[in-house]
């Protein structure tokens, strides 16, 4: 059953304050390149970043966080073994999990391991457009971590992904795009500042992750609480895009935005909408 727009709003509102209230720790096995802006994101937001990524500390940790986010955009190995013992650890303790499938597709390691992750149940995955269109299984990526694709071009590699692992799928772009396989909702957002700054997108996979716990949305409804994380960070999107000259200021004026974001400025900003 369908949720009104309004209530996905609502739950936006609700969610942002758990995350400020109850102060999720999430645990990030990330890309060395975002791995600070990540964890300056999570802080301004209002949750607890862990960058715990090394074997025989990532499944221990896991199975204690709030949230986890495993990001393949600098896989090396000891990282590698760390993310299939995080995951096995989140799975066997219910731990909410994202997957971001950086650049997959044409670079052949982080490929197989992330559909060796996808395969173990993610509650989420993030992506552009090329990435969950190659995760899917129906195209081969984009040109490194830049998309080649359209986000509408991905919709359907999306349901068949989200139906095929049990994931909530979020397709980045102009307009994000996420579905739980039945279910479709648009969240038309965002600047393009954010492609301008590393880690604009990576930074998304931690908020995701904060949002994850079950009761962040009505019922334990991931899709609304997948909607409500993508709403509030493109929502600061803009708001920082307006107080900023170009990229350099926007990073800051961003996390400022996340740290300053306030219900009124969601409820007149938000566009989201059921497809």
């Amino acid at each position: 059953m369908t949720r009104p727009a309004d209530d996905l709003l609502a739950t936006a509102r609700q969610a942002l304050i758990r995350v400020r209230h109850e102060t999720p720790l999430v645990q990030c096995l990330t890309n060395q390149v975002v791995s600070n802006f990540t964890a300056n994101v999570l802080l301004a937001l209002g949750a607890a970043p862990a960058m715990v990524d090394i074997p025989e500390e990532a499944g221990p940790f896991a199975g204690a966080a709030s949230g986890l986010l495993v990001n393949v955009g600098t896989p090396h190995a000891e990282q590698r073994a760390a993310m299939t013992e995080a995951v096995a650890s989140a799975v066997r303790n219910g731990t909410p999990w994202v997957l971001d499938p950086v650049a997959i597709g044409s670079l052949r390691v982080r490929t197989a391991l992330a559909h060796r992750l996808a395969a173990q149940g993610p509650s989420i995955v993030r992506g552009n457009a090329s990435e969950i269109i190659a995760l899917a299984g129906t195209g081969g990526g984009g040109r490194g971590v830049d998309a080649t694709d359209e986000v509408e071009s991905a919709a359907g590699a999306a349901g068949t992904l989200a139906r095929a692992t049990g994931a909530v799928v979020t397709v980045s772009g102009p307009v994000d795009l996420l579905t739980d396989g039945a279910r479709t909702v648009r969240v038309a957002n965002g600047d393009p500042l954010l492609t301008r700054v590393t880690g604009g997108g990576c930074a998304l996979g931690a908020v995701l992750a904060a949002f994850a716990p079950p009761h962040s949305a009505p019922d334990g409804d991931r899709l609304a609480a997948a909607v409500a994380a993508v709403t509030v960070y493109t929502v600061a999107a803009e708001v920082a895009a307006e107080r900023s000259g170009g990229p350099g200021s926007f990073a800051a004026a961003f996390l400022d935005a996340l740290y300053g974001l306030d219900e009124d400025t969601l409820d007149k900003r938000a566009a989201i909408s059921w497809a």
